[in-house]
């Protein structure tokens, strides 16, 4: 595995904004680039990252919510959607910034897992919350486009 670089607003903000495309089959080259993916976010200190803020533009993404629950997502697809809940968002591609989204409450993903087996889960409250924001990257957007308050987390100390 290696650590990849990370693709940031300020660096290379338009990347950010394209729609990936459909990855054809899950190859062990994929399954690499996955492998890579967990590793960057977990040295980013991070709970998702999507393919394209690694700068590769196929609808893939991972998370890990929770420390060890890890899940790889190719292709997704969020089938159902409801409620409402209102959080707090940073996010590793726009760094020192953070802003308060409103996401489904609940959601039903499905597509393929590491392995290119189909795969739908249900995710409440700060899963879904984690999979909403991963997922849009898949399509050009960012939290900072949802937001309804964004502010800074970096305010240097005098």
């Amino acid at each position: 595995m290696a650590q990849r670089m990370i693709v940031t607003v300020e660096e290379d903000g338009p990347v950010l904004r394209k729609k990936c495309r459909p990855v054809d089959e899950v190859t062990p080259r994929i399954q690499m680039i996955l492998d890579d993916m967990v590793e960057t976010m977990r040295e980013a200190k991070g709970v998702g990252l999507a393919a394209p803020q690694v700068g590769i533009m196929r609808r893939m993404f991972v998370a890990e919510p929770e420390e060890g629950e890890v899940y790889y997502f190719v292709n997704p697809e969020i089938t159902v959607r409801e409620g409402e809940e209102t959080g707090e968002e940073g996010c590793l591609s726009v760094p020192d910034m953070a802003g308060e989204v409103i996401r489904p409450a609940r959601i039903v993903i499905r597509g393929l897992d590491r392995d290119g087996k189909e795969q739908e889960y249900s995710f409440e409250g700060f899963h879904a919350r984690v999979m909403c924001h991963e997922y849009d990257h898949l399509d050009g957007i960012l939290y900072t486009d949802r937001a309804t308050r964004v502010f800074r987390t970096d305010i240097e100390k005098e």
